[in-house]
């Protein structure tokens, strides 16, 4: 990647909030999903305009800034919350769309093969294994297993959206996560989380609503190799940069997988 003069600023916003994490009837079940101490959500601010086009400028200002170097928060291997501490060399940007409007997204689960029934409950299945992850319901088969029938409800374009990914990352949880027998706690977290983290303005001359953010997907490296957000790949760790061009703000969702963290 180009070594382009540096164009954004970033200033830490400490009291901004993230209710969908913090409040206690969620907090218990990121503690159920194994996710509790291993999640958080910070906020920043930048200082010039930005257009869709400069996100690898972007990004890279934004791990090579002293403000977020040192405040950034990551979980080391031993389960120790740290300021990523190092600027980085390179970056990866990933653009993840995000255009949902509404919940009604997952009104298939409910229909064709009813991964969940009306009742809310979601239908089991012999176990099957997929790495760390174990597929013993409908649910989980649709996520995980390329090959069943449940996985093509929800075709590559339904995949790609951002609201996907959170619901995905939320549903699999952590190392030792214990699954809910119904479907709701992971929509009603899903849609509470991606409502903190994205913007939406309406069109002054039709009414209609429509996402400001834009989402990247994002890793960091030096020259010893990638070290956010972590040094070791794996699906349920994530970093996504969820940016407000209106308000010049940017939301930094960070997770590793792993067992629960108490260090907070």
């Amino acid at each position: 990647m180009a070594d382009n003069p540096k164009k954004f600023v970033f200033h830490l916003l400490q009291g901004k909030e993230f209710p969908s994490l913090s409040n206690k009837d969620n907090q218990d079940y990121l503690m159920k999903w194994s996710m509790k101490g291993r999640i958080t959500a910070q906020a920043y601010s930048f200082d010039q305009m930005f257009q869709a086009y400069e996100k690898d400028q972007f990004v890279l200002d934004f791990f090579r800034d002293e403000n977020v170097v040192s405040t950034l928060q990551m979980l080391s291997s031993s389960g120790k919350w740290t300021p990523v501490g190092v600027k980085a060399e390179t970056v990866t940007a990933t653009l993840i769309p995000c255009t949902v409007m509404s919940m009604a997204f997952f009104d298939k689960l409910y229909e064709e093969r009813q991964i969940v029934r009306q009742s809310g409950h979601i239908k089991k299945c012999l176990d099957e294994f997929f790495g760390d992850f174990v597929a013993s319901d409908e649910l989980r088969q649709m996520l995980l297993n390329e090959d069943s029938d449940s996985f093509c409800v929800f075709n590559e374009t339904d995949r790609e959206e951002f609201l996907f990914h959170l619901f995905q990352h939320i549903c699999l949880g952590g190392q030792v996560c214990q699954y809910e027998d119904t479907v709701d706690p992971y929509l009603d977290f899903t849609k509470q989380l991606y409502k903190d983290l994205i913007t939406v303005q309406k069109k002054s001359e039709t009414k209609e609503l429509f996402i400001t953010s834009s989402v990247f997907k994002v890793t960091a490296a030096d020259a010893s190799g990638t070290y956010y957000p972590s040094e070791k790949p794996h699906p349920q760790t994530f970093s996504y940069l969820i940016v407000d061009p209106l308000k010049r703000q940017v939301s930094v969702l960070y997770h590793r997988f792993g067992s629960i963290s108490f260090d907070q």
